[in-house]
């Protein structure tokens, strides 16, 4: 018998985990600005974007560890402990690819994105920030799953996981027409290789997002 996470915490991990969702919400959100900034000859604030997402991650590392090191041990769980965690280390890898792609803009000078390329590296941008904004509604109808253990709250979970899949492969697709614009210009390889990575350590973001999703449906599945 599954016993309602109220019953057995104070404070469910759920709830920390919603945090640690809110916090990879504002993070895509400052990284969307940061790549906006980055590729505008106007803008002067780079840096404090990436900066901002520097703490935002330091900030969900604090998150992480406090679930990780203030989990009951020997008690019962609706979920097993390495689903939790491996839940946990993917919604948490979705911040890590977020500040890779910005620690990779940073070698370079600003507003060297290729006029050509500017337009799909935005419409990349915008398909990976789409999955990560749902995990935190995925989270917090999770929460409200594990109190109730209803099939119709169960439903909700599993249709926003769907979306994030739908979504990602759509992220796919973006990041494929990028990889082929990048390779029809006539660039020179160090601006290839640049926009190459880049392009892969931005689809990873999505990536992550979905494989988050797919941990979510293991921890729902009866």
């Amino acid at each position: 018998m599954r016993i309602p996470f109220l019953c057995l915490f104070t404070r469910s991990p759920f709830d920390e985990l919603q945090e640690h969702a809110e916090k990879v919400k504002e993070c895509a959100w400052a990284f969307q600005q940061a790549i906006e900034c980055y590729a505008s000859a106007r803008c002067e604030v780079f840096e404090e974007h990436r900066q901002q997402v520097i703490r935002l991650e330091h900030d969900a590392d604090d998150i992480k560890r406090g679930i990780r090191g203030h989990l009951p041990k020997n008690i019962m769980l609706p979920v097993e402990k390495f689903q939790l965690f491996r839940y946990l280390r993917e919604q948490d890898s979705v911040l890590d690819s977020v500040q890779d792609a910005l620690n990779w803009l940073s070698f370079r000078p600003l507003n060297v994105i290729p006029e050509p390329l500017e337009r799909d590296l935005f419409l990349l941008v915008d398909a990976v920030v789409e999955p990560t904004e749902e995990l935190s509604r995925m989270v917090g109808e999770a929460r409200l799953y594990f109190r109730s253990f209803s099939e119709k709250q169960r439903s909700k979970v599993k249709a926003i996981i769907g979306n994030i899949r739908q979504m990602e492969h759509e992220a796919d697709q973006r990041e494929h027409a990028l990889l082929r614009k990048i390779f029809q210009e006539d660039l020179d390889p160090v601006t290839v290789l640049h926009m190459l990575k880049l392009a892969k350590i931005i689809g990873s973001v999505a990536d992550h997002a979905e494989n988050a999703g797919d941990m979510m449906r293991a921890m729902i599945a009866r």
